[in-house]
């Protein structure tokens, strides 16, 4: 039994297959917040994370391929902290305006000198600093990710302090941390 999702499939496969075809409904995307604007960021991560692994699978393995893996890895990380902190769209969408498209470039360069089949002094000294810029995004994502931590880590200090204070204060702590 085949399965597809897709009237224009399944009619071209039940004529190949009679019988054998059966047509299931497309999953639907359940709405994400309900805020248009944080929505429409979330789809725009979607569609650069996928455009990263539509580029990913043309890439060789090695060492471009493990950049790409953890580039599309800690974007896909990124927006999804925005679904749990919306607080961070501001943050977000700067990275989203001017990081990310400029490191789907850098990937669709790549991947176009790649596919030239041919080696000479432009296309691999492109692609080494393609590959040089690509160690440089990463450390870069890998810090703005971290970043959209420093909210709850200077909550957290703060609820720490206050704690140790009351604990102090009522005796049931004798010494610094």
């Amino acid at each position: 039994m085949l399965v597809c999702i897709g009237a224009l499939v399944y009619t071209i496969l039940s004529k190949l297959f009679p019988g054998k075809v059966e047509l299931i409904e497309a999953p639907q995307k359940p709405e994400r917040t309900g805020d248009e604007k944080l929505d429409a960021l979330l789809v725009e991560g979607e569609t650069a994370v996928g455009e990263m692994r539509r580029l990913r699978s043309s890439l060789p393995a090695g060492a471009i391929g493990t950049k790409a893996d953890e580039l599309i890895d800690i974007t896909d990380k990124i927006f999804g902290k925005l679904l749990v902190e919306p607080i961070a769209y501001v943050k977000v969408k700067r990275f989203s305006d001017f990081f990310l498209p400029t490191s789907v470039k850098l990937l669709h360069a790549y991947d176009r000198f790649g596919q030239s089949g041919l080696e000479g002094e432009n296309i691999t000294g492109t692609k080494e600093r393609i590959e040089t810029a690509l160690d440089m995004t990463l450390n870069s994502y890998k810090k703005f990710f971290d970043s959209l931590f420093e909210e709850q880590a200077l909550d957290i200090e703060t609820d720490i302090k206050v704690l140790e204070t009351l604990l102090k204060r009522d005796g049931f702590l004798e010494r610094d941390f």
